[in-house]
């Protein structure tokens, strides 16, 4: 269960109190490491994909994990700068609801037996994420670069599109869970209700 992929991820979820600590100081250094341990967390996502694939040990773990890792990095560094007063909140909002939304969608998904992969839209969103996230971390002006604004607009792209592949993501949900027949659907009648 414990192979190096979903080490790596663990060890994405231990950055995030560290990122913490960083963002209680002020100034311009603490902005500097926390960038670069946001910077080092990111690369653990790609080093886990990578490893898993070349040494086949791809793992439901593992499966799991991994986006639950991402969403919690990004949305923990996101609320975090909110009372810094670094990204609107309505902007956060509407993106952690939406990750919420997806997980959530993903666990009913899992207990009917469906595998919903992630969609190049969602995974275009992740990266638009990860460079504003790292922008805004950095905040300060370095070569003449305002990577607070940087971080800001990018951001906001990143909203539209997490907005626009959840929206993918529930059709996809919807059109999956029709083709399985009545009586061997667990949850999902419950939902459609809701609807």
């Amino acid at each position: 269960m414990l192979n190096l992929p979903n080490i790596l991820t663990l060890s994405r979820i231990a950055f995030i109190p560290v990122l913490f600590i960083l963002l209680f100081f002020s100034g311009k250094t603490a902005s500097f490491f926390a960038a670069l341990c946001f910077s080092l967390a990111s690369l653990t996502d790609f080093l886990d994909g990578f490893f898993a694939r070349r040494r086949n040990s791809i793992t439901r773990l593992g499966k799991i994990l991994d986006p639950l890792a991402d969403k919690l990095l990004i949305t923990a560094c996101l609320i975090m700068l909110i009372p810094l007063h670094e990204v609107a909140a309505w902007v956060v909002a509407i993106i952690v609801t939406r990750e919420i939304a997806i997980t959530g969608l993903r666990g009913i998904a899992a207990i009917e037996g469906l595998v919903i992969p992630a969609e190049t839209l969602g995974k275009k969103k992740t990266a638009f994420q990860v460079v504003a996230v790292f922008s805004l971390l950095l905040h300060y002006e370095y070569f003449h670069i305002n990577f607070h604004q940087i971080g800001n607009v990018l951001l906001f792209f990143a909203m539209l599109l997490a907005v626009w592949s959840g929206l993918v993501y529930f059709y996809r949900f919807f059109y999956l869970i029709d083709l399985i027949p009545k009586e061997k659907r667990v949850s999902v009648d419950r939902i459609k209700k809701l609807f």
